[in-house]
């Protein structure tokens, strides 16, 4: 039996994918206040040292190219599946992936491997309606974590995580980075990065259509724009902070074979 702590999370997760009303930070004050970028690291409120070279130019990959196989090893990806016809998947919907849509948790209680049984366990709900979420039920690709990247359903299909019935669900990888006490930011953040630099050399998607949540406008909603992910966010918008981990995604992209 699940204990009340546990489902009191899910629910939290369940509340903040499918609301409409903007969720900030802890606390609800800006997430300006969050040098993502300039600090040390710390646990789960830790900032990024950016101790990995970020490039944004155009320079050539490092002589020394990683093979495909190998990156992919040290992501540590982990297939954890919502079982096809079931929860999330009970609709499969065949995607060919033009984009790569990051997303944070807002959860602070639950790891990849929590979210990966609540996808299972068809925890995370959403209200079926016409012009909003298609089937009722959330869902997204991978899960990452300090330690690893979960994979919950294949990336030639569509999710349920970003925009409805909209270009971010119906053409981008959905990727959620983990926020639960405990779990290091700067680990998530380098995981993520890697994931999605992985994924861009699978599926031939150039950086700048690697975008936070808060690229697709959910109609109907007001805000349309989610402040999502939040830490990497100038004051509720892309700025410095989501450049900053496009060169770093670039930057793994320009070391693959």
């Amino acid at each position: 039996m699940r204990s009340p702590a546990f489902l009191f999370s899910i629910a939290i997760v369940a509340i903040v994918a499918s609301s409409c009303r903007p969720i900030g930070p802890p606390g609800g004050g800006s997430d300006s206040i969050v040098n993502t970028w300039n600090r040390g690291s710390s646990s789960s409120g830790g900032s990024y040292s950016g101790n990995v070279p970020v490039t944004t130019g155009s320079s050539n990959a490092s002589a020394s190219g990683v093979s495909s196989s190998s990156f992919y090893r040290q992501i540590n990806v982990r297939r954890d599946m919502v079982p096809r016809g079931t929860m999330g998947r009970k609709v499969v919907r065949p995607m060919r992936p033009r984009y790569i849509t990051i997303h944070s948790t807002q959860n602070w209680t639950a790891d990849a491997a929590k979210h990966a049984q609540a996808l299972k366990n068809g925890a995370l709900r959403a209200p079926k309606r016409t012009g909003g979420n298609r089937i009722g039920f959330l869902i997204w690709h991978f899960t990452v974590d300090q330690k690893v990247a979960i994979q919950h359903m294949p990336t030639n299909e569509q999710g349920e995580h970003a925009d409805f019935d909209g270009p971010g669900n119906n053409y981008s990888i959905g990727i959620e980075m983990c926020e639960n006490r405990g779990n290091s930011r700067e680990a998530t953040l380098e995981r993520t990065a890697k994931l999605a630099a992985y994924l861009m050399k699978q599926n031939g998607i150039p950086i700048s259509n690697v975008v936070p949540h808060y690229h697709w406008p959910r109609h109907g909603c007001h805000p349309e724009n989610k402040n999502c992910p939040w830490f990497l966010l100038d004051n509720g918008r892309p700025g410095s902070k989501w450049r900053a981990f496009q060169g770093k995604i670039n930057y793994y992209y320009k070391q693959l074979e």
